[in-house]
């Protein structure tokens, strides 16, 4: 049996309301690898609430030899650098179908160089995996910095625990580079030396002694919807919850490209964050941008501009293409629904065209398993009664309570099943 909602605001003018936000998955994630090596000494408030997070901390804890991580991508990568240090142990980690389709073999091969023992059970190059815990004493590795950041953060958060620390060879224009800062930033907060020079990263081995604390910020990838929605209403007024202007997350970048691009302003007040769509505000006919350092925002903008019926031409999203569905092929599929003419190669979106048809049935939108597929074409519920998404729990995975938020700002989710 499946699941759809409608989603739909009757009054689409205005939105207006204050929205609290869980913490960070992605700083989440990082910091429950770091408190599993460091114990007591890494203490963390405001923990991401989402599925991903959910199933890396019971993945952790677990006294099982099979972990599966379902499509946690996030966690398959940090899992696989942690298991592999954890010796005497031996697990298998799997997922889903979609994960048994998601390459790791970069992460792989850079900790076999090392010492690592990993195997493939299926497929060569892709999960499900079997691990050998055993002690790894570090070294150099070149990695390719083209395909995934995950891969090289996942390295940085355990190469601490190598007697000779780590030094790795960033080859390749680096995509992603403020997940790899963050993770580096992190290290740094936490009491890791090391160093970053171009494209080389040093991490030495131990840490200072002593507790670190982290309030985790609220997720700016989560932040992201909301600007979006903002940017389509004539009028908002929407606070957000917790945020600030010192931010270790590259998705902040979406206050300087909606500022930019579609005239809503953020104002910044402790720990809050306010969405003003601009007076008498004028949205460029066509906007060109490179997203290589956020691509987890690129859905959003792309729905954006689709709603407000602007050209759009987006580059740098190639890791898009092996996230929870590829999602370039997922977009121009189901924007062409809606009248958007869309091409797309291997790193580029791009908006070249809309039909005139008027939207006038309903139209029901796949989400692929992929959350952010789900939550980005939302706002569309400002623009037509007529929207409705599939499997809309797919939310869970990054933002669960997102339905709910956005009824409290005036949205009407009807909830069906066949």
């Amino acid at each position: 049996m499946s699941s759809y909602i409608r989603v739909y605001k009757k009054e689409k003018n205005y939105l207006s309301g204050f929205i609290s936000i869980a913490g960070s998955k992605s700083i989440s994630n990082r910091l429950l690898i770091l408190k599993a090596i460091y114990k007591d000494d890494i203490q963390i408030e405001n923990i991401s609430n989402c599925e991903d997070t959910e199933v890396l901390k019971k993945s952790l804890i677990s006294n099982s030899n099979i972990l599966d991580i379902h499509h946690a991508g996030t966690a398959m990568r940090f899992l696989t650098s942690y298991l592999s240090i954890q010796e005497g142990k031996e697990i298998v980690l799997t997922g889903s179908k979609r994960m048994k389709e998601r390459p790791i073999s970069i992460l792989v091969e850079a900790l076999r160089k090392l010492g690592a023992k990993i195997y493939y059970l299926e497929k060569e190059g892709f999960p499900p995996i079997k691990i050998f815990g055993n002690k790894i004493l570090g070294g150099e590795i070149d990695v390719n910095a083209k395909i995934s950041s995950q891969y090289i953060s996942s390295l940085m958060l355990i190469a601490s625990q190598f007697k000779m620390g780590l030094t790795i060879h960033l080859k390749g224009k680096i995509t992603s580079i403020p997940y790899i800062k963050m993770t580096f930033d992190l290290l740094v907060l936490s009491g890791i030396k090391t160093s970053w020079e171009e494209q080389i990263i040093h991490i030495y081995p131990k840490k200072k002694e002593g507790k670190k604390f982290f309030y985790i910020e609220s997720d700016w990838s989560s932040a992201s919807y909301y600007y979006s929605m903002a940017a389509i209403a004539k009028k908002s007024n929407i606070t957000l919850c917790s945020y600030n202007n010192m931010s270790l997350q590259g998705d902040k970048d979406i206050v300087s490209i909606y500022e930019k691009n579609f005239g809503v302003s953020t104002v910044f007040d402790k720990n809050t964050i306010t969405l003003n769509k601009k007076i008498n505000s004028f949205p460029k006919k066509i906007i060109e941008l490179n997203l290589n350092k956020t691509p987890d925002i690129a859905q959003t903008i792309i729905i954006t501009c689709s709603a407000l019926r602007i050209k759009c031409i987006l580059k740098g999203l190639e890791t898009l293409k092996i996230k929870e569905t590829d999602r370039l092929l997922a977009l121009k599929e189901e924007l062409f629904k809606f009248g958007v003419i869309t091409k797309i190669t291997d790193s580029s979106l791009e908006i070249t065209n809309f039909s005139r048809k008027k939207i006038n049935s309903f139209i029901r939108v796949k989400t692929y398993q992929d959350h952010r597929m789900a939550m980005s074409f939302s706002p569309f519920g400002l623009c037509s009664s007529f929207l409705q998404i599939e499997e809309p729990n797919v939310v869970k995975k990054s933002y669960p309570n997102f339905w709910e938020d956005l009824k409290y700002l005036g949205f009407f989710i009807d909830s069906y099943e066949e």
